[in-house]
């Protein structure tokens, strides 16, 4: 159950941009309802957004021209980021804080019901800066809506035989995903987010964000479809 009336949200750039050249505006509809109907019920949001498909476009571009570094490829992604950022400030321009935090140390003034965030820093995901704002924020929970409805033992899409886990501690969990992150990397949770998020006690709730009304329960506190990894 959530603690607090300010909701972070790792939001995957994957459901947002689920292709190239693709904006998934039916999602983007309803969860645009569901925040402001919670907003109206005094809640605040500190939504951080991923590249999706357009960033891994535009690494794979990069890569066959010349040789990427991890350090160029991120700041790709970062850029895709900022895009998908612009696109979420837009659509709640009315409630938004006017200014992408493109560091989550910016300061802001305190007068918002929205915040988005976006990508900071090569080596750091937007799973990253979610628990950077937690704990910036003094928040002890992050929901990571992206496009898989539980954290598994290996890859769903490989595997008939994964097994599912509805509650995980961090310490099993980062046993998954190891301890390196790339730029691209397509898991849950990133494995540099997982490792603070662990150190300041953060709970990760990991729910399939397109599932609007399964997202809603998670918002309500109620039993929901997906992970809980806990301190």
């Amino acid at each position: 159950m959530l603690n607090s009336k300010t909701i972070v949200i790792s939001l995957g750039g994957s459901i947002v941009s689920p292709r190239a050249g693709k904006i998934n505006i039916i999602f983007l509809k309803k969860l645009r309802r569901l925040i402001l109907k919670f907003i109206k019920r005094g809640f605040k949001f500190i939504i951080i957004v991923g590249g999706g498909k357009t960033c891994r476009l535009y690494q794979s571009a990069a890569s066959k021209i010349v040789k990427l570094s991890n350090n160029d490829g991120d700041w790709l992604g970062i850029h895709t980021t900022r895009l998908n950022g612009h696109l979420l400030r837009t659509i709640f321009k009315n409630v938004a804080y006017p200014v992408i935090l493109d560091d989550p140390q910016k300061p802001i003034e305190n007068h918002w019901k929205i915040l988005i965030a976006a990508g900071w820093r090569p080596g750091w995901s937007t799973d990253y800066i979610a628990v950077l704002l937690a704990r910036r924020f003094q928040i002890k929970e992050v929901i990571n809506a992206g496009n898989v409805s539980f954290v598994y033992d290996k890859d769903p899409n490989r595997y008939r035989n994964a097994k599912i886990f509805k509650k995980i501690s961090w310490k099993d969990f980062r046993k998954i995903v190891g301890s390196r992150w790339s730029p691209g990397l397509s898991a849950p949770f990133d494995p540099v987010a997982a490792k603070l998020a662990e150190k300041l006690k953060i709970r990760v709730f990991i729910a399939k964000g397109t599932e609007i009304k399964n997202f809603e329960k998670l918002l309500l506190g109620k039993k929901f479809k997906g992970t809980i990894i806990e301190p």
